[in-house]
C-alpha cells in the first residue's frame, strides 16, 4: 500500500511541510468517508492541480442536526483506504472526534445569506458546522487546492465564500456530479435505499432533466416546479423539501422565464434516504 493515513494534526501537518520542502503543489479532497466513484472523480482532477493529494475521512458531528443521521451514516474507514490507494492518493487523514473538537472547543461559523435557504432551511445549523469543519481542515492542512463536488452546490457557493471573506489562501475547484448509468446522483446516502426503493430514486434525476430541458427553451418556472413536485410525490418520496430554480451565482430565487444561468434543486426524502441532486440551466439565448 502506497497511501498513508495519520490521524493527528501534527503528524499531518508533518507531512505536508515535507512536501512544501520539496516544492510540491497540495491538493485536498474533504470527506465524510464511504467513498464512490463521485469522490475519486474529485482526487482524479486534484491529480491535473497538484503533485500531492490528500483525501480527509471525517464524519463531522457538528453538521447534523438531533434528528439526522450522525449515528447511521456508514463509516468503512479500511475500505476507503483501499479504494484511496487504488487511486494513488498519497495521504489519508482521518482524525477522531477528539482529535478535532477537543475538550473545551468552542467556537463557531456562520455565514449570512447563501445559508438561510435550501438545505440551510431543511436543516438548520448544518452549514455553520460544515463551515466549521472545512475551515478547520483548510487551516490544518494548508492546500494549494481543495476540491468539493457540484452535487453538493450550495455548500460549493458558501466555501467560496467563506474562504473569501476570511483570506484563506486556497483555491476551491468544484468538480461535475457523478452519476450512476440510470442517472441517480452518486451518495455514501445511496446506501440506505432498498432496491425498491434504488429504482425509485432515478425520479430525481428524471424530473430535472426535463425540468432543465424546458425551462433552457423558454418554459415558464412555476409550472415546471410544480409538475415536478406532483411527479416526486407520486413516486413515493415524502416529504419534499424543496424543488426550486435559482440564480447559478447568487442562489437567488427565480422566476417566470430563465434568462441567465440557472441551476433547479431538489431535495426529498425515501425510506431513510434524504437525497439532494441539481443541474445546471443555461437559456437557449444565453452566451454562459
Amino acid at each position: 500500500m502506497n497511501l498513508t493515513t495519520v490521524h493527528t494534526v501534527a503528524d499531518l501537518r508533518a507531512r505536508v511541510s515535507r512536501w512544501r520542502a520539496e516544492g510540491l503543489k497540495v491538493a485536498l479532497v474533504p470527506t465524510m468517508g464511504a467513498l464512490h466513484e463521485g469522490h475519486i472523480s474529485l482526487t482524479k482532477l486534484a491529480r491535473t492541480q497538484a503533485d500531492r493529494v490528500i483525501v480527509s475521512v471525517f464524519v463531522n458531528p457538528t453538521q447534523f442536526g438531533p434528528t439526522e443521521d450522525f449515528a447511521a451514516y456508514p463509516r468503512t474507514l479500511p475500505a476507503d483506504q483501499k479504494i484511496l490507494d487504488a487511486a494513488g492518493v498519497e495521504l489519508c487523514f482521518a482524525p477522531s472526534v477528539e482529535e478535532m473538537y477537543p475538550s473545551g472547543f468552542a467556537t463557531r461559523l456562520h455565514i449570512d445569506n447563501l445559508t438561510d435557504m435550501l438545505c440551510g432551511a431543511a436543516r438548520p445549523g448544518h452549514f455553520d458546522g460544515m463551515a466549521q469543519i472545512v475551515t478547520k481542515l483548510l487551516l490544518q492542512a494548508m492546500p494549494d487546492y481543495a476540491l468539493f463536488g457540484e452535487k453538493d452546490y450550495q455548500q460549493l457557493m458558501v466555501i467560496k465564500r467563506f474562504v473569501a471573506d476570511l483570506n484563506i489562501p486556497v483555491s476551491i475547484i468544484g468538480g461535475p456530479i457523478h452519476r450512476e448509468a440510470d442517472g441517480l446522483a452518486m451518495s455514501s446516502r445511496n446506501r440506505y435505499l432498498s432496491p425498491e426503493e434504488r429504482e425509485t430514486a432515478t425520479t430525481l434525476s428524471r424530473v430535472l432533466s426535463s425540468i432543465t430541458d424546458r425551462a433552457s427553451r423558454g418554459d415558464a418556472i412555476e409550472p415546471l416546479l410544480e409538475t415536478g413536485r406532483q411527479q416526486i410525490a407520486s413516486a413515493g418520496f415524502s416529504p419534499i423539501d424543496y424543488l426550486e430554480i435559482r440564480d447559478a451565482e447568487n442562489l437567488e430565487l427565480m422566476h417566470g422565464v430563465i434568462d441567465r444561468p440557472a441551476r433547479v434543486f431538489v431535495a426529498a426524502r425515501l425510506g431513510k434516504a434524504r437525497l439532494i441532486d441539481n443541474m445546471a440551466i443555461i437559456p437557449a439565448n444565453s452566451d454562459a
